[in-house]
């Protein structure tokens, strides 16, 4: 296959990840067409992600103001086979920035479900790295502590599932998929050694993520992140 041009070119760094075993009927009205519902090991996992995007060009131009900032998104995980090859890739639920603009490209370009909230972070690694959104009133967190060094993830292991991901998909009002491919080398990851989901679940996401997402989490991970690319999104055949 030939690659697609690219579209964004960015640094992702400071990912903390909070992972959470969900039921697989939770995700199903989310998956998009075309693609399937991933797990590892049997379990289906939904995970609240926080980052910074830095040094962000879009074809190839920084826009002043939009090249640094904050993200957090949830996310879970698909896959889908072509030609024997099989692209494991992620989905968001929601996404939220600190700026409209980034948000309506987002949404408007890729069919994305960006909204755009006052956002602030604190970022120390080893040490707490915490991403903040203000949303009805109130400053939700996520949060995690490291120590020590981060290693490259084991083959097969829950890190590896959750990092190493080059797709992603996005569902259209049409009912039709957007698909897009992520390039970045593999990330050294920290297991973090405490964590915070500090959310109103129910008012961001839903109430019927709130059973899941309240609990503690499956696995909580930081990793240090690199450069990234973003090609351009195409979307799938109509079957």
């Amino acid at each position: 296959m030939n690659a697609l041009p690219v579209f964004l070119s960015a640094q992702w760094r400071a990912l903390v990840m909070l992972n959470f075993e969900v039921d697989p009927a939770l995700l199903a009205p989310f998956v998009p067409a075309g693609t399937l519902l991933d797990a590892w090991r049997g379990k289906t996992l939904a995970s609240v992600v926080g980052f910074r995007f830095l040094e962000t060009r879009v074809r190839g131009v920084k826009i002043p103001f939009h090249a640094d900032f904050d993200e957090v998104n949830l996310r879970f995980y698909v896959r889908r086979e072509v030609g024997g090859e099989v692209r494991r890739a992620v989905v968001f639920v929601k996404e939220i920035v600190p700026r409209r603009a980034i948000a309506w490209v987002a949404n408007t370009l890729y069919g994305e479900k960006y909204v755009a909230l006052p956002m602030r972070h604190e970022v120390a690694l080893p040490g707490t790295t915490s991403y903040s959104w203000r949303h009805r009133g109130r400053w939700d967190r996520l949060a995690a502590t490291t120590v020590g060094a981060p290693s490259a993830a084991l083959p097969g292991s829950e890190e590896e599932f959750i990092t190493e991901h080059y797709w992603g998909y996005a569902a259209q009002r049409d009912g039709g998929t957007v698909e897009y491919q992520v390039e970045h080398p593999r990330w050294n990851v920290w297991r973090a050694e405490s964590c915070t989901l500090d959310v109103d679940v129910a008012a961001l996401y839903g109430e019927r993520f709130a059973p899941f997402l309240r609990g503690a989490p499956s696995s909580a991970l930081v990793a240090d992140g690199s450069d990234v690319i973003v090609r351009k999104g195409a979307r799938l055949p109509a079957r």
